[in-house]
């Protein structure tokens, strides 16, 4: 593990393999542990960056409000610090908001985008308000909050089948300090709609999905790439695709990263 000073805050990340660059950026009360399965098989042909986000993992909290913004531009100082000129960045749910800012942050720095159960859209006005409720439940039982909606993550068929692993990662989500989790829900809520961005057609865009996915609409997340050269990809699960879905995942992902 390595930390690097980003505004006088400790950011944590990982480097392994050699190659093109692959950045993996995990989502909403996860951390650079989601990605330990992967590492080992990506890195084989490429050099694997996994960063913790601002206010999860090792990486602290900075301020009360984390933007996707400001996100992009932390994971931005990390590659800028290791030299990095070009990437591909992976991103779960809220790292996939992070690595769309990222893109139209620094565009001559993005090579390709997979969008692993995540949008380029806006919070409708019913899922910002689910946010504030969210923080008033954070606030008044934190250990019910997050337990609550790490299982609700994953498609219900999957919920007894998959328990040791739900399990395994409400355990890392409970590490996940509060006022991270109230920062990303605030910026989460504010993140600006970048549709557009994946409409122009600037760098190969793979978005894979659940059918199933408790937390984004499927029919709703396939409209926003017609017109498009995004690639699609759909699983019969869940929002957690990568524990859902693993063996198959992973060769797709290869696939698209070469």
């Amino acid at each position: 593990m390595k930390t690097l000073l980003y505004k006088n805050t400790t950011i944590s990340y990982t480097d392994s393999g050699a190659g093109t660059t692959i950045v993996l950026l995990h989502g909403f009360l996860e951390n650079k542990k989601m990605w330990q399965d992967y590492v080992p098989f990506f890195s084989e042909k490429h050099r694997i960056i996994t960063i913790d986000l601002l206010g999860h993992g090792k990486s602290d909290s900075l301020g009360y409000v984390h933007s996707m913004e400001e996100n992009a531009t932390a994971v931005h100082e990390v590659l800028k610090h290791l030299k990095i000129e070009k990437t591909t960045i992976l991103g779960h749910s809220m790292g996939g908001y992070v690595g769309l800012a990222f893109a139209e942050l620094f565009p001559k720095s993005i090579q390709k985008l997979v969008l692993l159960n995540s949008t380029s859209r806006e919070d409708s006005a019913e899922k910002k308000l689910n946010r504030t409720r969210a923080i008033k439940a954070v606030k008044q039982n934190y250990v019910s909050f997050v337990s609550l909606a790490i299982a609700n993550l994953f498609s219900e068929n999957n919920r007894a089948r998959l328990a040791d692993k739900i399990e395994n990662v409400k355990t890392e989500a409970l590490k996940t300090p509060l006022q991270g989790i109230i920062a990303s829900l605030e910026g989460m809520k504010i993140r600006k709609d970048r549709e557009e961005l994946l409409q122009q057609n600037l760098f190969p865009v793979l978005l894979i999905l659940g059918k199933k996915d408790p937390v984004l609409n499927y029919e709703d997340s396939i409209s926003q790439i017609e017109d498009t050269t995004a690639e699609l990809v759909s699983f019969e699960d869940g929002h957690m695709s990568h524990i859902e879905n693993k063996e198959e995942l992973k060769t797709i992902l290869l696939d698209f990263f070469e």
